[in-house]
């Protein structure tokens, strides 16, 4: 629900951005976000608690696209990356501090009140700091507040560059595509504008491919991932997880350095590159595991799974066969590995009681060592580029009077995408298994750098404007820049 929030908050955040203002639609997302987390914590029944869910996803989708957008517009061109990128930075840096809190909360009473409670107070402290920060200077220029505009560009530029803004501000104003001095958007003639679609495709592509390539996956199921690689402790799954967190958030800090240096586009392509390879091997060790998986005897006990009690043949049966057919495996007491009982899955007690390893949903391997590297290597490759790429792209590309919708529609692409994934990713390694799984997503990845290579123009170092010209220019096929 939370999700589908974020989904409805994207779309309509894009228009608040622009007929209010940066400002307002931050300091909405701020109140939407507290009062859900209020009502999560405080929550008599599952209803309530939803509907808390779905505030906090409003909130959450209104942000994703404002925090980058209000970001990139107060921030000079040259380090513009780097700027927009300390918002992701914050995302995964929360990632890996709410596993702490988690954590810390398992031993509280009413744990699950105190975890979501306590997610309001971010959203509480970003709202009393907004209170005392401008407008984004471009925005205000657009709705003719030249004064103010002018005021905020001098508080960010050095004097003589501010003369050069506002006469690149007032030049963008004039040569704008459609509709610039009106305050409603005309969808029709938005996307006839060859300028405009061209650059909410890439927008759009950018969007989609960052979460088809699996990285909330990672982060969402990365406990589940864990115990696929055959890491059963849930204690240890989460421990390893928060390795994996903390990785993500070194990574954005690492993207937040190259990231004007090297460029957006030469970026995402090295990242997506590493994401193959990383991709590559998590489904060669599950598919390892797979063909290493140990076998199993029948046993003359009422605990045995009823699809091979009657049967004498199970040299060629592994424990993948057990849990295919609906049952659970119980491993040797001594070695994992060594030939293991296939149970129903209601018979988990018999097993455990005699100290022996219960498996429901993945068979030990020797192979959880490779899954870890897999995972790791993922992480390590996504989060300097694919991570910050697509948000720092989405906020620079667009025309000034539809920076806002475009930007919400981009963001709403990828709450939707990242909701298919998220819910078909278990559903489809029980139906073709974790190895194709990963595959696909490799595949998928591979596809992602083909379509950066061929679409994504390189916008280090360029003012909106020059960005905007870049579109603008038709003859300009590949829409490169000056320094790609």
């Amino acid at each position: 629900m939370a999700i589908a929030g974020a989904i409805v908050g994207a779309f309509f955040g894009g228009w608040i951005n622009d007929r209010f203002g940066r400002k307002p639609a931050t300091l909405l997302a701020d109140i939407t976000f507290t009062l859900g987390a209020v009502v999560m914590a405080a929550a008599p029944n599952p209803f309530v608690l939803i509907f808390g869910r779905l505030l906090v996803g409003l909130g959450v989708g209104v942000a994703s696209l404002t925090a980058p957008l209000y970001v990139a517009e107060v921030s000079p061109s040259d380090v513009r990356g780097f700027l927009v990128s300390t918002t992701v930075l914050y995302i995964t840096g929360g990632q890996f501090i709410s596993y702490l809190v988690n954590l810390g909360f398992t031993e509280v009473a009413g744990t699950w009140r105190w975890m979501l409670g306590v997610s309001g107070i971010p959203a509480v402290l970003q709202f009393g700091v907004m209170l005392f920060l401008p407008e984004s200077p471009r925005w205000l220029f657009r709705k003719g507040r030249v004064d103010e505009a002018v005021s905020v560009l001098e508080k960010v530029y050095h004097p003589e560059q501010v003369e050069n803004e506002v006469q690149a501000l007032a030049s963008s104003m004039s040569t704008g595509i459609g509709f610039k001095n009106s305050t409603k958007v005309d969808w029709v003639q938005m996307v006839k504008g060859r300028e405009v679609r061209t650059a909410l495709a890439i927008g759009i592509g950018l969007q989609v491919f960052q979460q088809f390539v699996g990285i909330n996956t990672v982060m969402y199921y990365s406990p589940s991932i864990m115990q696929m690689a055959g890491f059963t402790s849930n204690q240890l799954a989460l421990s390893l997880s928060l390795i994996t967190s903390g990785f993500n958030a070194l990574g954005t800090i690492a993207g937040m350095y190259l990231i004007d240096r090297i460029g957006r586009r030469h970026l995402a392509m090295f990242s997506l590159i590493g994401v193959i390879f990383a991709l590559l091997v998590l489904s060669a060790s599950f598919k390892l595991s797979e063909l290493s998986s140990p076998s199993f005897q029948i046993e003359d006990s009422n605990a045995t799974c009823v699809n091979f009690s009657n049967s004498s043949q199970t040299s060629s049966w592994g424990c993948v066969d057990c849990l295919q057919q609906g049952c659970g495996f119980c491993a040797a007491a001594d070695n994992v590995m060594n030939i293991g009982s296939c149970y129903q899955l209601t018979s988990k007690t018999t097993c455990t009681r005699q100290s022996r390893t219960w498996y429901s949903s993945v068979c030990p391997g020797k192979f959880g060592w490779m899954s870890i590297v897999g995972l790791t290597l993922y992480i390590i490759f996504f989060s300097p580029g694919m991570g910050p790429v697509p948000w720092t792209v989405n906020s620079e590309i667009y025309p000034l009077h539809l920076r806002g919708v475009c930007g919400g529609v981009a963001a709403m692409s990828n709450w939707i995408s990242n909701l298919i994934v998220s819910e078909s990713f278990l559903s489809l390694t029980e139906a073709v298994g974790e190895a194709i799984t990963f595959g696909i997503f490799a595949v998928i990845a591979l596809l992602a750098l083909l379509f950066v290579w061929r679409f994504v123009p390189e916008t280090k170092g360029l003012s909106f404007e020059e960005v905007e010209r870049l579109f603008v220019d038709e003859s300009n096929h590949n829409i490169e820049s000056p320094d790609a």
